[in-house]
């Protein structure tokens, strides 16, 4: 069973229809105990940070989705879903996240224009099964005024330069995160979202 988590804030219809052109059949819930259930969770988001944790707290899900990560499932954050995973950020004053990654979020520099809009490069730091058959230098759809910075180098999937390089998508254990949104993404986004499928379900 893939878990699509509702917590209120975002693009939750457009992500599902993405999952079932790739074949998954997405249950959307709040419910923390389909969350403890499930084989796999997709989280999306679109909006602050704070909002999001206080949403997650305030329906039960925080500590649904870190035990469901501590079990070593299957989790794919998108956007929103992907900052969640840092320790905290400073996106309206700083807030804790789930502190599974070592790291913070913060706002892209003042040199180059926030948020940051439309379609960009990823590049491969390693070799990755969630971007099995997606080449170096292929583009992906970013909305997003914030961004990740990893203390741990080794957990980076692929960077993006936009006058300033950072961190677009990260890797841990079976744990992935997007900084750009596959469901607006066209073909290569579904192509990521079907290898996700087969690191699901073989």
């Amino acid at each position: 069973m893939l878990v699509l988590v509702d917590y209120g804030m975002g693009n939750i219809r457009s992500v599902s229809k993405a999952l079932e052109k790739v074949g998954f059949s997405p249950i959307i819930t709040r419910d923390p105990d389909a969350v403890l259930r499930a084989d796999a969770l997709v989280v999306p988001g679109v909006g602050a940070f704070k909002d999001a944790i206080g949403n997650l707290k305030n329906l039960g899900l925080f500590s649904a989705i870190l035990r469901h990560i501590e079990k070593v499932k299957p989790y794919l954050g998108i956007c929103l879903g992907l900052q969640l995973l840092f320790e905290k950020s400073y996106e309206f004053g700083e807030e804790k996240g789930f502190g599974i990654l070592e790291g913070e979020v913060i706002l892209l520099p003042p040199q180059v224009k926030v948020p940051h809009i439309g379609w960009n490069q990823i590049w491969k730091t390693r070799e990755s099964l969630l971007f099995e058959g997606i080449k170096d230098g292929d583009y992906f759809y970013f909305v997003h005024s914030y961004h990740v910075v990893p203390k741990r180098r080794e957990v980076i999937a692929t960077l993006t330069d936009y006058g300033v390089e950072f961190v677009s998508s990260v890797e841990y254990q079976k744990i992935f995160g997007l900084q750009f949104h596959p469901e607006k993404s066209q073909k290569l986004g579904l192509k990521l979202l079907e290898n996700f499928k087969r690191i699901v379900y073989g």
